[in-house]
């Protein structure tokens, strides 16, 4: 019956050192895990970064031509000297107006 006791209680001892252990591993285990998905989250948003750097370089390269900034300039409203600025407005108006010209025309010609 003592040996069975023993038996027993050594047991219990094991695992209560490996609860014990299992208990002074936790913090770092959580930690490790929480790292590495802070890390994993870190580096996709590094790859979003250097994509969009990317792009702005190739955007920058294009808007250094003479070109593009001819058409930035006249965009915010800048002439050349000796030039005479207009401004244009309803456009938009215009434009629709045009497209019902247009349809009115095509559907009288399908009457007749």
């Amino acid at each position: 019956m003592r040996s069975h006791r023993s038996a027993v209680l050594l047991r219990w001892c094991v695992v209560g050192v490996l609860g014990f252990m299992a208990f002074l591993y936790y913090r770092p285990l959580a930690s490790y895990v929480e790292t590495r998905s802070t890390l994993n989250a870190r580096q996709a948003e590094v790859r979003e970064l250097r994509a969009e750097r990317t792009r702005l370089q190739v955007r920058l390269e294009r808007s250094a031509t003479l070109t593009a900034l001819t058409r930035e300039a006249r965009r915010n409203g800048l002439v050349r000297p000796g030039e005479q600025l207009f401004v244009v407005r309803g456009i938009a108006e215009w434009r629709r107006a045009q497209r019902a010209a247009r349809h009115r025309k095509a559907t009288i010609g399908r009457d007749g």
